[in-house]
């Protein structure tokens, strides 16, 4: 399978259409519609869908994740031959000057809101001075960021599920452990005596795809009273703080907010999220370096897994 082709499928979709992929590949948009056109003649199915912003059918995620394998060994190749400087295409030719500066590699992942405001920000500070590559942050729920592993678009993803999607392995990094806060004057304006007017508590979750305040209310076999959104995880503390609802919030951003009584404990109890690292099973120096960083962090912050 033509690798310009396969370049060419992953600047349509990460630019978003035929258009800007021409641009960022120094190229016509006819050569890069005869390219797509060429590679959907070879597969016998359509790999992207004509829309704004572009998307990749099913087939065209199989495709994508080739094309970021063959890229990250391929800069790798060059690097090792003394030849990093090595350009992929310029001009309707394709040919690149060894000699031609070029940007560190970008490695895209996934990570969820929580790791990314906590124990990832030491990932980040690691990896900004390596000489070489750098990395491109894409942002979901724990439960979720492994779909973008899956369609291609990240080549690894921090993720509660332990079971890698094929062709990956998983790291187990550790627990984040969550505690189930509230304002004072929140518990207060629903409690009946001893009691607590669950059916009238609101909760705050991350997005419609959270269900860990869900899931500590069904053991606790509880009603679940009205949910508010707020997408961002500091955002997420800030309203919590401002008696929004409850909320269950990572122990690393919790400080001394329960010491101080600025939030109180809505129950005893607590949920430690098992979060693993997913990762392209493939032979990369640079992908290595990323595991091993992530596992040298993850150590260090998150709790144990027992």
């Amino acid at each position: 399978m033509d690798t310009e082709h396969l370049r060419t499928l992953a600047a349509v979709l990460d630019e978003g259409s035929f258009e800007a992929a021409a641009k960022s590949l120094t190229i016509t948009p006819s050569a890069v519609s005869q390219r797509i056109k060429a590679l959907e003649a070879e597969v016998g199915q359509l790999v992207v869908q004509r829309t704004l912003p572009t998307r990749a059918t099913e087939t065209g995620q199989i495709l994508l994740r080739q094309a970021r394998q063959r890229a990250l060994l391929e800069e790798e190749m060059w690097a090792e031959l003394g030849h990093e400087g090595r350009g992929h295409g310029s001009g309707e030719g394709g040919q690149g000057g060894r000699g031609m500066s070029r940007p560190r590699q970008t490695l895209p992942i996934a990570v969820n809101a929580d790791s990314l405001d906590t124990w990832f920000e030491g990932v980040m500070d690691l990896a900004a001075e390596w000489p070489d590559s750098t990395i491109s942050v894409r942002v979901d729920d724990q439960d979720h960021t492994r779909d973008l592993l899956r369609s291609g678009q990240v080549i690894g993803a921090i993720t509660a599920e332990p079971h890698p999607v094929a062709g990956c392995r998983s790291l187990t990094l550790g627990a984040m452990r969550y505690h189930p806060v509230l304002t004072p004057a929140l518990r207060d304006r629903h409690r009946r005596g001893r009691q607590m007017d669950w059916e009238a508590l609101p909760l705050v979750r991350f997005n419609a795809k959270d269900d860990l305040q869900t899931r500590h209310l069904e053991r606790l076999e509880v009603p679940v009273g009205p949910a508010q959104e707020v997408p961002a995880s500091r955002a997420y503390v800030r309203a919590i703080r401002a008696g929004l609802g409850w909320g269950l919030v990572p122990e690393a951003q919790l400080g001394d907010m329960l010491v101080s009584g600025e939030l109180v404990r809505l129950d005893r109890g607590h949920e430690d999220v098992v979060l693993h690292w997913e990762y392209w099973r493939l032979e990369s120096t640079r992908l290595t370096r990323l595991t091993d960083t992530i596992r040298s962090v993850a150590q260090c912050a998150l709790r144990p897994v027992r």
